[in-house]
C-alpha cells in the first residue's frame, strides 16, 4: 500500500470536501480522491459564478426522495446558520437575493477556497487529478487501487456527485460502486433541467425565445400538486427558468404542468372593466400585463386578432382568454438531459443507509453523501445545503466512533 488512512473519500466536490475538511479537523488521517484536474467545478460554476450557498429557509419539504424521512436527521443537525457561521467566519461577503437564497457577493471561487482552506487546517490529504480504479472490501479494509498507486482505508465516504453536466466530470462511478456492495440505485434522471415540446406543438411559441416572466406552474402527482411561484423562460425548444426548473424534478414523461400565466391576478375581470371603458386594441390592452409579443401569440391562438378593439370584443371571447390566460395546460415530450441539469434526481436508495451516519446498513465503513443519494433539492441553494448536512452528519459518526472491525 502507497498510504493507510483512517478514512478515503472519493470526490472532491461540495460534500466532499467538506466531509473531508470536518474529519481532518476532528484528528483523522484523511485522503480526498478526485479525478477531475479541476476541484469542485460545480460550486464554481453555481448560481452565475456566484453560488447559491444555502437557503435560511430550508426544511425537509424542500426535498425530493422515494423516502422523505431520511433528510431529517441530517438537515436538523447541520442548519443553514452554521455554514453561514462558516462563511462569516472566512470573511465572505454575501447577500439574500431572493427567498432565503444566500449568494457570494464576489466569486463562487471564495467558497471553494474557504473549504480548501478548511480541509488544509485538518491536513487533509488531496490527490487530484487521479482516477480510481478499482475498490475492493477485505478483512475490515477498504483497498483503493489508484493511478497514484493503491490506499487503504477501514471507512470509505463515496461523494461522487450524480449524471449532471458531464462536461465537468459528472459520471455514474458512485452509482456502480453502491451497486458493486449490493445497493440499489433508485432510477435516475436529469432534474432542475429545461424541457422540451414537439417542433409542431412549439411552432406558435418558438418566436418567443428569450421572453421572461413571473408564473405560477403546478406540477407531479397528487392533488393539490406542488406549486411554485417563479420566473418562466421561453427557449426555442420549449421552456426553462426557474419555474420549469423546479417543475422539472417531479415532471415525468406523459405529465403535464399547470401554468397561470398572471398569478394573483383576475385577467378575465380586468378585461371586462378595461372594455367598459376603452377603446385600445386588444393588443395594447394586454401589454399591461404581458411582454407585448406572448399576449399578440395568445390573441392569435384564442381565433382574436391582437389589432381588435377591446370595445367590440365578446364578453364570452375576453372571459376565455381570461381562463386560457390562468390555466395554460401544456405536455412536454422531454428534456434537455443531464448536459443541462443542474441535479439528477434518484440514486443510492436511503432506505439502506443510516440517516444519522450516512452508512450503509450493508457494508460496515461505507457512506454515501451529497447529490449520490437519492435526496433532491428544490432550486435555489437547498442541494448545497443538501451536501454540507450530509457530509457534517458522516465526518461527525467517523469522529466519534471507533473504525468497523474485520468479520470474525
Amino acid at each position: 500500500m502507497v498510504g493507510s488512512f483512517d478514512v478515503v473519500i472519493l470526490g472532491a466536490g461540495a460534500a466532499g470536501l467538506f466531509c473531508a475538511a470536518r474529519s481532518g479537523q476532528a484528528g483523522l488521517r484523511v485522503l480526498l480522491i478526485d479525478h477531475a484536474e479541476k476541484v469542485a467545478e460545480k460550486i464554481r460554476i453555481s448560481g452565475g459564478g456566484r453560488c447559491n450557498f444555502t437557503n435560511l429557509d430550508t426544511t425537509p419539504r424542500h426535498f425530493h426522495s422515494a423516502n422523505p424521512a431520511f433528510c431529517k436527521s441530517a438537515l436538523a443537525r447541520f442548519t443553514p446558520s452554521a455554514f453561514v457561521e462558516l462563511v462569516r467566519r472566512h470573511g465572505i461577503p454575501f447577500h439574500e437575493k431572493h427567498r432565503g437564497q444566500l449568494f457570494c457577493d464576489e466569486s463562487a471561487e471564495r467558497i471553494i477556497d474557504m473549504l480548501l482552506a478548511e480541509c488544509a487546517a485538518g491536513h487533509v490529504q488531496r490527490w487530484q487529478p487521479c482516477a480510481v480504479q478499482a475498490v475492493q472490501h477485505r478483512e475490515g479494509q477498504f483497498e483503493v487501487a489508484t493511478t497514484r498507486g493503491p490506499v487503504s482505508a477501514p471507512r470509505l465516504v463515496v461523494a461522487t456527485g450524480g449524471l449532471s453536466i458531464p462536461k465537468i466530470g459528472a459520471s455514474g462511478f458512485g452509482h456502480q460502486l453502491a451497486r458493486q456492495f449490493g445497493h440499489a440505485i433508485v432510477p435516475t434522471r436529469p432534474a432542475l433541467v429545461p424541457l422540451t415540446f414537439e417542433t409542431t406543438d412549439w411552432a406558435p411559441f418558438a418566436a418567443l425565445a428569450g421572453i421572461s416572466l413571473e408564473v405560477a406552474i403546478e406540477a407531479g402527482p397528487g392533488k393539490p400538486r406542488t406549486r411554485f411561484v417563479e420566473d418562466l423562460l421561453f427557449t426555442h425548444r420549449g421552456l426553462s427558468g426557474p419555474a420549469v426548473l423546479q417543475a422539472s424534478s417531479l415532471w415525468e414523461p406523459g405529465d403535464s404542468l399547470h401554468i397561470d400565466l398572471l398569478p394573483g391576478f383576475d385577467v378575465a375581470l380586468a378585461l371586462l372593466e378595461a372594455k367598459a371603458s376603452s377603446r385600445r386594441h386588444l393588443s395594447n390592452v394586454l401589454a399591461q400585463w404581458l411582454p407585448q409579443r406572448l399576449g399578440d401569440a395568445w390573441l392569435t391562438l384564442q381565433g382574436l386578432p391582437p389589432s381588435r378593439p377591446i370595445a367590440d370584443t365578446k364578453d364570452a371571447d375576453l372571459r376565455s382568454l381570461g381562463r386560457a390566460l390562468a390555466h395554460w395546460q401544456v405536455s412536454p415530450n422531454g428534456t434537455e438531459g443531464f448536459r443541462k441539469a443542474e441535479a439528477t434526481a434518484g440514486g443510492v436508495d436511503t432506505r439502506e443507509l443510516d440517516s444519522r451516519s450516512m452508512q450503509s446498513r450493508r457494508i460496515p465503513g461505507l457512506f454515501f453523501i451529497g447529490e449520490v443519494v437519492d435526496v433532491l433539492g428544490w432550486l435555489g441553494g437547498f442541494n448545497f445545503q443538501w451536501a454540507w448536512a450530509s457530509a457534517a452528519a458522516c465526518a461527525d459518526a467517523i469522529a466519534s466512533s471507533p473504525p468497523p472491525h474485520a468479520p470474525g
